[in-house]
């Protein structure tokens, strides 16, 4: 369930905490004040794109969190937990900043924008005003009844088989009809990787070569620099240990007082002596120990010349070589393996089919069951939205081709009037039967989602009277069940909520801002009666909303 919802420097609203309920809660107020400002704050926490016109004029950045109870929420905190994500709380937080750039977290750790969409459908379901467009599309009819009827894990696990089948199904169509060239390509590869076997290039082995070719030769030069370094050192006359020792026999003769005075330099002048002998002496140990080798340096240059012979020989630089040599095994390999046997290919395409259509068979069964619950569900809900004649059924036919979705075509069929044959959805309802046939369809939906929070988004378009009070009492009992947050613009609808959040928008110091805020009993009043009249509230039109109000309270108890 949403508790909270914070937003700062969002397109109008400067600053905003909002502690949000179960049950229903009604979101109201003018044309133009910012009601959708809400749902798009909240839209961001659930992944949607962003962009700069995000940001409040003036201001850096947007900064909206959003906190939910996932106390009951197995399959949140199962998410959490797959990714070692806090479990104790759920923090959703988006940051969008003047430039466009965006950054998410979810419970204080950086997330990707994917992360907080795929957690967010754990969280909540948002109904837009233009559901019922979708409800034009067949795809949409397919998704609504296999959630209805609990397959949609099913239906996912069914699209792997769907696309294994086909992936295995034009491989062995591409190795039928390219069989000579796969011979060929196999031969090559043979020819190929044996040389490079024959070669044998060791993992760090080009680089130590190239180390050592350097180092084989340089070496007479860097002979002779050390043996002149030694020569630097040593005690002759003009070595540096023979005039340390010259000067530290001068100052050893200095008068008692200078010697005191001069303590720290005698002492560095010893330890430099020390330390310039053991340099002389590493340096003719160096000298004294280390050998020319030619016949190495010759084997070093033939070796590194038959490196770069065969990495120009395949056109690539020679440290691309051990990469090249087990890219052309790998596919060597898997040309000589069971992936290129026709006949092994052949069977595993007949075994990657049959599971497919075992779990298609399935899920057809399961749909043809729940079709008809899904349909009398629906009906009853018509008829309590006053379209009592019309009849609703859900059609399930055979597709011609197998799809990722399975064998079945789903359509929801209606006739508006009696001894009128069902048609499609799209063929029949005018724009106010649209309305309350696509609300009697979520609706029926809804109390099978495992998501306790739904955001209704003024899906009463199109209905008015008491219709629009029938609207109400529907949306009021979903929220006995869960949390349901409805932008709506009836009045008979928002009397029906638990909860009453009003949006208003404000001129201030030159700035339009957008405040909102949970009404009292009183509030709620003025609000209803706003809606009901206009601007301007007589007496008449706030009696009517007092009795409006509490007739829906007085009905729900």
């Amino acid at each position: 369930m949403l508790i909270q919802l914070a937003i700062r420097d969002y397109a109008i609203v400067e600053r905003l905490d909002l502690d949000l309920h179960d049950g229903m809660t009604a979101i109201t107020g003018e044309t133009g004040a910012g009601k959708s400002i809400m749902l798009g704050a909240l839209g961001l926490c659930l992944g949607e794109r962003a962009d700069v016109g995000s940001v409040r004029h003036g201001c850096e950045r947007a900064d909206i969190s959003a906190r939910f109870d996932i106390a009951r929420l197995a399959d949140a905190r199962t998410w959490l937990a797959e990714r070692e994500l806090p479990q104790d709380e759920c923090l959703l937080r988006r940051v969008v900043t003047a430039s466009g750039r965006s950054k998410a977290w979810i419970n204080g750790q950086p997330v990707t924008v994917s992360d907080l969409r795929a957690l967010g459908e754990h969280l909540i379901e948002v109904h837009s005003q233009h559901a019922h467009q979708a409800l034009l599309r067949e795809e949409t009819h397919l998704r609504l009844l296999d959630t209805y009827a609990g397959q949609t894990e099913a239906v996912s696990t069914l699209g792997e088989h769907f696309h294994h089948w086909r992936a295995r199904r034009r491989r062995l169509r591409d190795l039928q009809e390219s069989g000579n060239e796969v011979q060929a390509r196999r031969q090559l590869l043979r020819y190929q990787v044996e040389e490079l076997d024959q070669l044998a290039l060791a993992e760090g082995e080009l680089e130590t070569l190239e180390d050592e070719q350097t180092q084989l030769a340089n070496l007479e030069e860097v002979l002779g620099d050390a043996q002149f370094a030694a020569d630097c050192c040593d005690q002759d006359e003009h070595g540096a240990l023979s005039l340390l020792h010259h000067a530290n026999a001068r100052l050893g003769n200095a008068p008692e007082k200078t010697q005191r005075q001069l303590a720290d330099a005698l002492s560095m002048l010893g330890e430099a002596q020390i330390q310039i002998e053991e340099a002389a002496r590493e340096l003719h140990r160096f000298v004294d120990t280390t050998e020319l080798d030619p016949q190495r340096l010759t084997e070093v240059d033939a070796r590194l010349g038959e490196v770069h012979r065969i990495a120009r020989k395949h056109h690539v630089m020679p440290e691309e070589l051990r990469d090249l040599h087990q890219r052309l095994s790998d596919e060597l390999a898997s040309l000589e393996g069971g992936e290129h046997d026709l006949e092994a290919l052949g069977e595993e395409v007949e075994q990657a089919r049959d599971a497919y259509r075992q779990q298609a068979r399935a899920i057809s069964e399961a749909r043809i069951e729940a079709a008809r619950n899904f349909g009398e569900a629906v009906q009853a809900q018509l008829a309590f939205l006053g379209l009592g004649k019309a009849t609703f059924e859900v059609a399930i036919s055979p597709r011609e081709t197998p799809q990722a979705e399975g064998l079945d075509q789903v359509r929801f069929m209606i006739s508006a009037n009696p001894g009128q044959p069902s048609r499609p959805l799209s063929k029949v309802a005018s724009g106010g039967e649209l309305s309350r046939i696509s609300l009697a369809i979520q609706v029926v939906a809804a109390q099978h989602s495992s998501v306790p929070s739904m955001v209704f988004d003024e899906v009463d378009v199109g209905v008015s009277g008491a219709i629009a009070e029938i609207v109400g009492q529907l949306l009021r009992r979903l929220g006995a069940q869960g949390q349901i947050l409805t932008v709506t613009h009836l009045p008979q609808v928002a009397a029906q909520a638990h909860h009453h959040l009003h949006i208003e928008k404000r001129a201030e110091h030159d700035t339009t801002l957008t405040h909102m805020a949970l009404l009292d009993d009183a509030g709620r009043v003025r609000e209803l009666a706003r809606m009901l009249g206009g601007v301007k509230l007589s007496d008449r039109t706030l009696a009517h909303a007092r009795e409006m109000l509490d007739a829906s309270q007085h009905a729900q108890h």
